[in-house]
């Protein structure tokens, strides 16, 4: 395998992961920008609307049948929150060149060309959007916000977030707000788009057996061509001390038969290198089936359904999530809490260390295994200024020792504690 990045024009790079592993190819376009109040629901609806059709395909039913046309291709779209940006993502994939009956044509080239012109060549109607597909859009995406509700441990966590970033990027929805959408048209979006792709962060990602005329190609690219550099307008993850609050709780009441409890910690941390500290410290504490939050909380205080934890590394935050019964939220808060002390007073064993790095360094094992996971892999990187290879990152993991871990206890505060009841 072998990864390579080059800057087509300022702000607009390639990637290519050139690999033998894969019958696939898989063609990947990021537009990155920074999470903002005024322009997070616009994004949202932009990401909807360019899956709708190009110049050259200008309805989802011919995109469909042109990926069906080379050999069963598959596109598909979505939208991330990843640090303080929104990261609209469109992808291709299809079938190697090695695969195809000989003779066959270029399909890798084919393919970033279909992909390129679904997401800089939109259909449009007397320059603007197609009014049509707007409106069907504003009214899924108005469903899919006012859904959010419906997977309530889901719900939680993102409360916990709006809680713990009130009147801050990290703490808007990725997908928008209600409100913003009546006074969204095809005209208005259609100027967002365009200012969108003048100033986002654009990178291209090609997984697969490359050949070695795809980056001429590229360059040539009529969509590429008419691009201009830029100087992107997203924000780099990176560390900073969080400044040190009084512990918040918020309890909010819904129709709901099992309470959602959400623990958002703060990781007071100021270098990367640290982070590989805080994932075993994350395993030990809820992130496996041998953790404390999983063994003590669950299994032997029965006091949750689902006890786990998780590490958000881009904004240095570890979010516990429980699923209890709403008589017990004292109870549960306190053995969670007992926990987070134990970790402080080293009171865990080499073994859960060991056991904790042999589950860390298997997940890292199948970073290679997808091509989606490697390239969000290498994005990641890409928006963090932290490059590191994946023995590399399994050697940073295994040489955490115990007090390592300990030191990572004492640099972590609990921020919010929210809790869903009836």
């Amino acid at each position: 395998m072998e990864h390579k990045e080059q800057e087509l024009k300022k702000g607009i790079k390639l990637h290519t992961i050139n690999t033998d592993k894969f019958k696939t190819n898989l063609i990947a376009v990021f537009l990155t920008t920074k999470l903002d109040r005024k322009t997070v629901t616009s994004n949202a609806l932009i990401s909807a609307i360019l899956r709708r059709g190009s110049k050259t395909m200008p309805t989802q039913e011919e995109i469909s049948m042109q990926m069906e046309e080379m050999y069963g291709a598959s596109f598909d779209c979505g939208l991330d929150k990843t640090g303080d940006n929104q990261v609209l993502k469109f992808y291709v994939e299809t079938l190697n060149d090695n695969f195809l009956p000989q003779g066959g044509e270029n399909l890798l080239k084919i393919s970033v060309e279909k992909l390129l012109d679904i997401v800089f060549n939109p259909i449009t109607e007397n320059g603007k959007f197609k009014q049509e597909y707007v409106e069907q859009e504003k009214s899924n995406l108005k469903q899919r916000i006012e859904g959010k509700i419906d997977n309530k441990a889901r719900y939680a966590l993102d409360r916990c977030i709006e809680e713990m970033y009130q009147d801050k990027p990290f703490g808007l929805y990725k997908f928008g707000y209600v409100e913003d959408l009546e006074n969204i048209d095809e005209s208005n979006l259609y100027e967002a788009y365009k200012k969108l792709i003048e100033t986002c962060k654009i990178d291209i990602f090609i997984s697969g057996k490359i050949n070695q005329n795809i980056e001429e190609e590229i360059l040539k690219n009529e969509n590429i061509m008419n691009l201009e550099q830029r100087t992107p307008d997203y924000v780099v993850s990176n560390n900073n001390i969080k400044e040190k609050k009084q512990e918040n709780t918020v309890t909010e009441s819904m129709d709901v038969t099992q309470g959602k409890l959400v623990l958002g910690l703060d990781v007071n941390i100021d270098n990367e290198d640290l982070k590989y500290d805080v994932l075993v410290y994350n395993s030990i504490l809820g992130g496996s089936a041998n953790s404390k939050m999983f063994q003590n909380v669950r299994e032997k205080a029965h006091l949750a359904y689902v006890a786990s934890s998780s590490y958000l590394r881009y904004k240095n935050n570890i979010f516990i999530n429980c699923g209890i019964e709403i008589s017990n939220y004292e109870k549960a808060v306190e053995l969670i809490k007992k926990q987070i002390d134990d970790m402080k007073k080293g009171d865990f064993t080499e073994e859960e260390i060991e056991n904790a790095k042999k589950g860390i360094i298997a997940t890292i094992k199948t970073i290679e295994d997808e091509q989606d996971t490697e390239i969000t892999y290498y994005l990641g990187q890409e928006l963090t200024n932290h490059v590191i290879s994946v023995k590399e990152y399994m050697d940073r993991i295994q040489k955490v020792t115990k007090q390592n871990v300990i030191d990572i206890a004492n640099k972590i505060s609990i921020n919010t504690i929210y809790f869903l009841k009836d």
